[in-house]
């Protein structure tokens, strides 16, 4: 909203012509989405525990511990993050760009249907929200609908095309497979971040490391010259993403002064489906789907080692795991809720930097 206001006063302002630079608008939506999401974040966090008086019910198949710890905290947050995310996002970004309206669509789709989820658990005070198909049905559609957006602007050219990473500009096309190999992608990834948040601060720090990353490759990939340098698929206009990335990013950090340990407020599937799914449309623009697995390998593993348990429970009737998701794996091995934590940051740091070397391991 800025851009469209200001930037057309640069020819008479000069000062205003910073508004062209991606990187200006990105630090500004970063900074705009913390003051929101750090500013609001007590009135928030009082409101929702008036609402809810015995905050986010805690699953009684759970750690012990939890019963002690998280009782009464109050979920929802990721209020917060959407409401600082989608501020920063409008007021910076090139609202005429067709893959900011994609990404827009994705998160605040995701963060209504986590909502509905939060909501049925809290007014049911049982851990089970709304059931898996349903959930799983609206985010298929949401998707779709994000999808379709996204291979309209992109036009015939690569709008069904599979990049691969570590081989100079690798297409495959995958013709219309391409839309349910994209929803795949964007359901996928709002799972697994949803899954893995089960700790105070677990979530939502490798999420703002993932956008950071994503950050930089849709600033490169959206640039001719730097793509070109870099053997990557250039795809005209998803630089500006890195704005909507670094929005995320200012509101995620404002969430997590909240959120650390002890947290007083969760950010529940509010949060956590919008998140992932933000996470996922942005790859899925930029032509790096893969690479979010890789960035994302924190999230793949709390997925797999859940998918672990279930197929080897039902085969051998042993568990792998003394709990899956991994991180409750370790809790019940004895490891410290901030040992946890922490160290799964560090993963989330290394695999971020192994994403970024694919873009020169050409």
């Amino acid at each position: 909203m800025l851009y469209h206001f200001l930037y057309p006063l640069s020819d008479d302002y000069g000062i205003f012509n910073l508004f062209r630079y991606l990187t200006f608008r990105a630090g500004g939506a970063l900074m705009t989405a913390f003051l929101i999401s750090f500013l609001c974040g007590p009135s928030v966090i009082g409101m929702l525990k008036k609402k809810q008086k015995m905050g986010q019910p805690i699953r009684l198949d759970g750690p012990e511990g939890h019963l002690l710890t998280k009782q009464g905290t109050p979920t929802m947050g990721g209020f917060l993050i959407l409401l600082g995310m989608s501020v920063g996002t409008l007021l910076w970004t090139d609202l005429t760009n067709q893959y900011v309206w994609a990404c827009l669509v994705v998160t605040t789709g995701f963060g209504l249907i986590g909502f509905l989820d939060d909501y049925h658990k809290i007014t049911k005070s049982s851990s089970d929200g709304v059931s898996g198909r349903m959930k799983l049905l609206m985010e298929i559609i949401v998707s779709a609908i994000a999808v379709l957006i996204i291979m309209d602007k992109a036009g015939d050219g690569i709008n069904t095309q599979l990049a691969l990473p570590l081989f100079k500009n690798a297409l495959i096309d995958l013709g219309w497979f391409m839309v349910p190999f994209a929803i795949f992608v964007l359901v996928g990834a709002s799972n697994s971040v949803n899954l893995t948040d089960g700790l105070d601060g677990l979530a939502i720090m490798p999420v703002i490391i993932a956008c950071g990353t994503f950050a930089l490759i849709a600033y490169l990939v959206g640039n001719s010259v730097f793509a070109n340098y870099l053997q990557v698929t250039y795809v005209a206009g998803a630089g500006e993403l890195a704005v909507f990335c670094a929005a995320i990013i200012g509101a995620g950090l404002g969430f997590l002064w909240y959120n650390a340990p002890p947290a007083m407020i969760f950010m529940g599937d509010t949060g956590s489906l919008a998140l992932g799914g933000a996470l996922g449309v942005v790859s899925v623009v930029t032509k790096h789907e893969i690479v979010l697995g890789i960035v994302g390998g924190l999230f793949v593993l709390e997925t797999v080692s859940v998918i672990v348990q279930v197929v080897s429970f039902k085969l051998t009737g042993k568990r792998v795991f003394r709990m899956a998701p991994i991180h409750h794996h370790y809790e019940k091995k004895g490891w410290a809720e901030p040992t946890i934590v922490i160290r799964f940051w560090i993963i989330a740091v290394l695999l971020a930097l192994v994403g970024l070397a694919t873009l020169k391991l050409r």
